[in-house]
């Protein structure tokens, strides 16, 4: 049965083990076994990976895969995916290899302007508010000089501060709206940083400004903190061909298969249930390379499916058309991402697939997981309007199932050769390793 324990996090690693194993588990040396099975065989490495988190016990591996042959403006790469679904990595290889003598991918970075913002109260006259804004908005980059500096000297650093009014939609409520640049880091520290210093400079200027109020100069600050939505940090990646060229399937002509596909994004554009599987796709293979660089996957989901519902309606990421016999499909999309700080000068894993890419700066890595996105996506559009999914993915996934019926060598070579020819499902399989069983 469960129970409380207090002062866990100032256990050893052992100890921690020992409760967990004891208070939760009926074998508990099994699931010892196991989860100091998943340890590093390197001390050095393994404590490096203790220290990422808190309370660690054990690593929780995911398969880093490649996928080859990505022609990026004009420039090869083979890009590394941490992903723990079958047929991704050769959804995305496959698509690679398609648009490698078509011309490969073209990308574009619009901007890589990252947001902060002071959250706080005020309740008095909003044009004195605005008045003392404007008198102190030279304190406020004064103030932050000291954490800018090294920022500044780069080239990045604070863009520019608005105050914004946001008491329509909460009373009293208002915004230090900042802008930043980070260059090839992601700069959430930085960011958090500089958003601190300005609200302790907006409260303590406030008690000194002559224009308000005893009750106006106590300015409430609730917070102080990135936004992880950054539709200003903005990537494009796109492919085009003639639209003979974009079959290689006889069974359907490039204008067909052309017009089907386009159909089906038109579709992703307009239908929210048809548009988040849409869009899930896209993320399986960006959220494969952020994971892989050491980037964070949870703060580019939720700004990427902010920014697919930026028109009150959620809709599909990328697009596509037909215009004088070419064929164009393309994507934007908004990635914070870096490739200095953080994991990247930690993990071994992440800075060997950095290397992989040629050491990209950020807006490198933008345009390499837009094509990653891209690329998934026009796998598992071309899938639909042809063959189906089902057939190409539960291939893919047919050695997980056999794993899952203890299959073995021998037994995964034989059914490996007849589901060539044969449809995979969960009971085809059984069904298949039953009579091949029954046979020996």
């Amino acid at each position: 049965m469960s129970k409380s324990i207090s002062g866990f996090s100032k256990l050893s690693k052992a100890k921690k083990i020992d409760w967990i194993v004891t208070t939760y588990f009926s074998d508990s040396e099994e699931a010892r076994k196991i989860i100091e099975q998943y340890w590093n065989t390197d001390a050095k490495v393994q404590k490096l990976h203790d220290e990422f988190i808190e309370n660690t016990i054990t690593n929780y591996y995911l398969p880093l895969g490649v996928a080859p042959n990505f022609l990026i403006n004009d420039k090869l790469y083979t890009i590394p995916m941490a992903i723990e679904e079958s047929s991704v990595v050769a959804a995305a290889s496959k698509a690679a290899k398609f648009w490698l003598n078509r011309g490969g991918f073209k990308t574009k970075v619009y901007s890589t302007i990252k947001i902060g913002q002071v959250h706080f109260m005020f309740h008095g006259d909003f044009n004195k508010l605005r008045t003392f804004f404007n008198n102190i908005k030279p304190q406020l980059l004064k103030e932050t000089a000291s954490i800018t500096k090294n920022m500044e000297a780069r080239g990045g650093g604070i863009l520019d501060i608005e105050l914004r009014d946001k008491t329509s939609d909460i009373k009293g409520y208002y915004q230090l709206h900042v802008s930043f640049e980070t260059l090839d880091a992601m700069g959430a520290n930085f960011i958090n940083s500089c958003l601190e210093q300005l609200a302790k400079t907006l409260q303590t200027e406030a008690l000194n400004f002559e224009l308000f109020s005893e009750t106006e100069r106590r300015i409430d600050v609730v917070m102080s903190i990135l936004s992880n939505y950054v539709p200003e940090c903005l990537v494009r990646a796109e492919v085009s061909c003639a639209v003979e060229d974009l079959t290689e399937n006889d069974a359907i002509s490039g204008e067909a298969f052309a017009r089907k596909f386009v159909q089906a994004v038109a579709i992703a554009e307009v239908e929210p249930y048809r548009a988040v599987t849409h869009n899930k796709g896209i993320m399986n293979g960006i959220d494969a390379v952020v994971l892989a660089t050491g980037n964070d996957f949870r703060a580019v989901e939720a700004g990427v499916h902010a920014y697919a519902s930026r028109t009150g309606r959620y809709r599909s990421l990328t697009h596509a058309k037909l215009e004088d016999g070419r064929f164009y499909f393309w994507i934007e999309i908004p990635l914070a991402l870096g490739t200095v700080g953080g994991l990247t000068q930690l993990h071994p894993l992440v800075k060997l697939a950095l290397e992989l890419l040629h050491h990209p700066t950020a807006r490198d890595l933008m345009q390499i997981v837009a094509v990653a996105g891209l690329a998934q996506n026009f796998a598992a559009l071309r899938s639909l309007t042809t063959t189906g999914i089902q057939k190409g993915h539960m291939k893919m996934h047919l050695m997980n199932i056999l794993n899952q019926f203890g299959a073995n060598e021998d037994e995964k070579q034989a059914l490996t050769e007849y589901f060539k020819s044969h449809t995979v499902s969960h009971n085809a399989v059984s069904d298949a390793l039953h009579i091949l069983r029954s046979k020996t």
